[in-house]
């Protein structure tokens, strides 16, 4: 068995997404110790700006034509895309960006699409858990409402792309206790982050028992 765990805050260690990830992640090698855990931070450790352009350049280039930059993209791209298809359950702690994703994480899943085709479902029946945050409220009624273009994109790539058998935990208002502004809705936010331990210790459970 293995697990492959993904990372894309920018700030780790305060990072609201990655205490959810820690929690499935605990629970899942409650259940499989010893077993391997494959991790990629891209918020630490971002991948090269301009690998997509290279990759997919590559594939329009015959091979004795392709340039060193084009090679390595590809042997990237095909490496992205291995460490998805090896693993037996996946973890993915995302944060809400600028309203999306950010682009060290785009990158990923383009150039996992560049490695494994773009109509390969690569997590097809695996089972797979997103954290995801979002620094503010985004909620029906909200003056953000509709302001969240992550959550749809990742479930589209994740669940729909991919086939993976998808697990979403979502915590909002992660921002609240530093942003005066957001003073009324501490106590919201307080439930709220209660309510996504919960969760995360539930699809840890879950996780570990496929």
């Amino acid at each position: 068995m293995s697990l492959f765990r993904l990372d894309a805050s920018i700030l780790p260690g305060t990072s609201a997404s990655a205490e959810l990830a820690d929690i499935v992640e605990a629970k899942w090698s409650a259940a499989h110790p010893g077993e391997q855990i494959v991790r990629r931070h891209l918020g630490t450790d971002p991948l090269p700006a301009d690998a997509w352009t290279q990759a997919t350049l590559a594939g329009f280039t015959p091979e004795p034509d392709r340039t060193p930059a084009q090679q390595e993209a590809l042997a990237l791209a095909a490496t992205l895309a291995g460490e998805l298809q090896a693993a037996d359950a996946v973890m993915l702690a995302v944060p809400l960006y600028n309203y999306g994703v950010s682009q060290h994480f785009k990158a990923w899943v383009d150039l996992v699409i560049a490695g494994a085709g773009a109509t390969t479902p690569i997590l097809k029946g695996t089972p797979t858990v997103l954290a995801t945050v979002r620094g503010g409220g985004y909620g029906p009624g909200t003056p953000r409402e509709g302001w969240d273009h992550s959550t749809p994109y990742l479930r589209r790539v994740l669940a729909d792309m991919w086939q993976a058998d998808l697990t979403v935990i979502e915590r909002e208002l992660t921002l609240a206790a530093a942003t005066p502004a957001l003073e009324p809705l501490r106590e919201q936010a307080a439930q709220l982050h209660g309510q996504a331990l919960d969760a995360a210790r539930d699809a840890g459970r879950a996780l570990a028992a496929e």
